[in-house]
């Protein structure tokens, strides 16, 4: 599970990403991203922010037990992406109903697409 510095944690930064971001769709999750500034968090002393993630599973997804499922999965990729350097970004990925019935692979994939697709925009 990311650290809590690679987590948003506050309703206002899920509706700012949400609201103001980029946004790429897919089969299974629809994933949006906002460029962090330098001064989104001092308590790093960092140039490039690190990334951090937030997840949106609603009810739609399934019951409890799926949507923890899911969550876990998402989690696991968000891990991935931190050891792969992705930094600098917000992003939030809102689960799909279609995601409870996919695989740990395609969900892995497609978070993976989606991100490759917002660094090159």
């Amino acid at each position: 599970m990311p650290a809590r510095h690679h987590r948003v944690t506050r309703g206002e930064d899920y509706r700012r990403v949400v609201r103001t971001g980029n946004r790429v769709g897919g089969a299974l999750c629809i994933t949006y991203a906002v460029p962090r500034s330098v001064g989104d968090s001092p308590e790093h002393g960092e140039t490039q922010q690190p990334a951090r993630f937030g997840f949106i599973i609603s009810k739609a997804v399934g019951n409890a037990v799926t949507r923890n499922l899911i969550r876990r999965r998402m989690k696991t990729v968000a891990d991935d992406l931190i050891r792969e350097g992705v930094s600098g970004v917000d992003l939030v990925f809102r689960a799909l109903p279609q995601s409870a019935t996919a695989s740990f692979d395609e969900l892995q994939r497609e978070m993976h697409r989606a991100v490759r697709k917002i660094r090159v925009a």
